[in-house]
């Protein structure tokens, strides 16, 4: 019997918790659904990323205005995926002045954006409430190279990127003098780990660098806020791990002239047994193996997922 596609079937509500991790930055998560991130500095404050809608910032935003009334100026993109960013009108209402984002990211906006925005609608109808809130695709009005280093008065936030991973324009945001790190989905803990868009090859480097500056708190894109040095290791190598196993299995598969089918029942015969209880599993895991297949062959681009190309592959893979 074939699986309900993607999380369709799951429309049960997530408890929601605003963790407070420093006098200046908190933690929005919600059971393994996406995370956002609030930093708040001494004249204004900024979020990493928006939630899907903005009928469903509302519920951040009420979060925030416990804890500060200061504006709302700056919101950052960790990366383009349309249940990041599609809530970010909203907090123009708040004091908002700028959408922030990596060059590549706006260039995966354009490239793709709209054929994920349609995507990912049919894939989380839970995660899209109110779609109709939305005004349109998100588009930064602030694009930077690399690295971008803001102060929210006396506090600085350093915007890096530190290498493709979840995606090619993946940017964490980084509070130096407290050692806090948002990271995006670069990271994901006790959750699945979207892989669609995914640098396979290039994201376990790119884990290594995120490692080396030594967190001591950080926010995962999925998972619950990790709060001392020794959890922010463990979703670090959780993630590692994931993308390891995933890619390693479908290289040999690809080596053997196997087809995605067989790749991906080989996979869960890897995966199944370490990760197959956590959130969002069942649905990440057609998606990744398509990518890892794609990969491992040498399309070193990620196809373009639009709603048909989901379903055929979801399909496809079917028993």
């Amino acid at each position: 019997m074939s699986k309900a596609f993607a999380s369709k079937a799951d429309m049960t509500a997530k408890v929601i918790t605003f963790t407070r991790l420093s006098d200046n930055a908190y933690a929005y998560t919600a059971e393994g659904d996406p995370n956002s991130g609030v930093i708040i500095g001494d004249d204004c404050c900024m979020v990493i990323d928006t939630t899907a809608t903005p009928a469903m910032a509302r519920d951040l935003i009420t979060r925030i205005r416990e804890v500060t009334d200061k504006p709302i100026k700056y919101i950052v993109l960790s990366h383009y995926h349309a249940v990041r960013v599609l809530g970010a009108s909203e907090y123009f209402k708040e004091g908002g002045q700028a959408v922030i984002a990596s060059r590549e990211t706006y260039e995966l906006i354009v490239e793709r954006g709209e054929a994920d925005m349609k995507s990912e609608i049919e894939r989380f109808p839970r995660l899209f409430q109110d779609v109709e809130s939305i005004p349109g695709l998100t588009w930064p009005q602030i694009v930077f190279d690399k690295q971008l280093t803001l102060h929210l008065g006396k506090l600085a936030v350093e915007l890096v990127q530190l290498g493709p991973g979840h995606t090619r324009g993946d940017t964490i945001a980084w509070i130096p003098s407290q050692k806090i790190c948002f990271s995006g989905d670069l990271v994901e803990y006790n959750a699945g780990v979207y892989t669609g868009d995914a640098q396979l090859e290039e994201w376990p480097a790119t884990l290594d660098k995120l490692a080396a500056l030594k967190p001591e708190k950080l926010v995962p894109g999925r998972g619950p806020a990790l709060e001392t040095p020794e959890d922010c290791a463990k979703a670090i190598a959780y993630t590692r791990k994931w993308v390891t196993d995933l890619f390693q299995t479908a290289k040999a598969g690809v080596a053997a002239g196997k087809d995605l089918k067989a790749v991906f029942q080989d996979t869960r015969k890897v995966m199944d047994p370490v990760f197959g209880n956590v959130f969002i599993y069942e649905h990440c895991l057609p998606f990744d193996v398509s990518r890892a297949y794609d990969e491992a062959q040498g399309i070193k681009n990620p196809r373009v997922w639009t709603a048909q190309r989901d379903q055929e592959m979801w399909q496809s893979l079917q028993d």
